[in-house]
């Protein structure tokens, strides 16, 4: 990790630092780098990671650049954030400070483990300690919606773009140096290292006085005559299970192996093959994980067998050799430019995300209604985009942008190329959001 920025201004008494604007971002999808920045975003947005509409216009403020000089002190978070008027706004955002029972509780869980005190005296704060003061009762990370924001902006929505951006920037304070986050929770740097320091020498003058454990008591065997018993059922032990598979197979090369018979492509099946060996490696890894209900969940595996046209769009999707992928859009019926443009909505959100590309439906007036009013709300002291609704689809009039009701409630955003609109992100349940991002890349 790196060390804690020399661009912050630290005053003497260690509770109060000052940074500087930080520097545009634009274009990042991931808006932090470091477990904590991500982490902190996480809390922010909920553990969907779906951001609201003014979420959304924060995050773009954010990379932007219309946050100013950011101070940080216990509990308060404050900047400048330059909107659509002239003079930036006054903002600010509070979250609790930890008890001294809590903090208690953190040093005592920090000063137990050796690699945690190692790396905090060092600067370093690992990563583990969070779940080990969850652990011990004390959250280290706020929860969704409990920082209250402050603006002096019109906008009474919670929260206002504004304090959104200013809670997008602390994520990229976080990437920097992790402290700011105790500080915040009401601890300065300097004070909580004398802490550990006290701590870690009181540990060490303890352990050099204990007396010398006596060694455990060994284990109580088994009888000859009960292990002799229990093999004589013939009931095998349950084997081990196979080691991870950390990667498939390298497929059989087979342009090589002599001439093929009539009518088989040597290179086509060697990508099969791989396909094949990479989907039975995925199958047996989540096959192998150790809670079944992780199983279904994450193994990232359609539950029902795919279509013909869907699996065809899958295999084009794991770039198979030209001219392979040109006899998969002979047999699929497809152009070469409609097949990558299914395979470009394969890769934003998998076999849901291909109806969409050219399928419309009628959608009830107040789904569509909703979602205008979403947006505008997102655009709250500013001209929302005009929008044009052609059934499920809200096309921003003067961009090729446009968003595509799906029937699971999303909104898939895409943008016109040559005449032609195409798959530009994956969707978001909240149209503002998907909007949003679409007007910023």
């Amino acid at each position: 990790m790196k060390q804690p920025t020399s661009r912050a201004r630290k005053p003497d008494d260690g509770r109060t630092r000052v940074f500087p604007p930080l520097p545009p971002a634009p274009g990042r999808r991931s808006f932090a780098e470091s477990w904590w920045g991500n982490a902190w975003v996480e809390a922010l947005e909920g553990p969907q990671r779906s951001a609201t509409g003014r979420l959304a216009r924060g995050r773009t403020y954010a990379r932007a650049g219309n946050v100013g000089e950011i101070t940080v002190t216990p509990g308060r978070v404050s900047a400048r954030v330059q909107g659509s008027r002239r003079t930036p706004y006054r903002t600010s955002m509070t979250i609790p400070q930890l008890t001294d029972r809590d903090w208690d509780l953190l040093l005592d869980t920090a000063a137990g483990q050796a690699g945690h005190i190692a790396a905090l005296l060092d600067h370093d704060m690992p990563t583990a300690l969070a779940d080990d003061a969850a652990r011990a009762g004390v959250r280290l990370l706020p929860e969704q919606g409990e920082p209250a924001p402050d603006c002096s902006c019109p906008d009474w929505g919670y929260p206002c773009k504004h304090a959104a951006a200013v809670y997008y920037q602390v994520a990229r304070l976080l990437d920097e140096d992790p402290f700011v986050l105790l500080l915040l929770r009401g601890r300065g740097e300097r004070e909580l290292m004398d802490e550990l320091q006290r701590r870690n020498a009181a540990q060490a003058a303890a352990e050099n006085t204990e007396p010398t454990a006596a060694p455990p008591a060994a284990p109580p065997g088994v009888s000859a005559r009960e292990a002799f018993a229990a093999a004589r059922i013939g009931i095998p032990p349950i084997p081990a299970p196979p080691a991870p598979v950390e990667q498939p197979g390298k497929a059989a090369h087979l342009a090589d192996a002599g001439d093929p018979a009539p009518g088989v492509d040597p290179s086509a099946l060697e990508f099969l093959a791989a396909d094949t060996a990479a989907r039975a490696a995925l199958l047996l890894h989540h096959a192998l994980l150790p809670l079944p209900g992780a199983r279904r969940s994450e193994a990232g595996i359609a539950r029902t067998e795919p279509s013909v046209d869907e699996d065809l769009v899958r295999l084009a999707a794991a770039a198979p050799p030209p001219h392979v992928l040109a006899r998969l859009s002979d047999s699929g019926g497809r152009t070469p430019e409609e097949l990558s443009r299914a395979v470009q909505a394969w890769h934003h959100g998998g076999p849901s995300a291909l109806p969409i590309l050219d399928e419309t439906w009628e959608p009830a007036p107040q789904q569509i209604a909703t979602a205008r009013d979403t947006i505008k709300q997102a655009w709250d002291g500013e001209r929302p985009p005009a929008l044009r609704t052609t059934r499920n689809r809200l096309t921003v009039i003067g961009h090729d942008a446009q968003l595509r009701l799906g029937t699971d409630g999303r909104w898939h955003p895409y943008r016109k190329d040559r005449g032609t609109w195409w798959p530009a992100g994956p969707a978001d349940p909240d149209p503002a959001a998907a909007l949003t991002t679409l007007l910023a890349d």
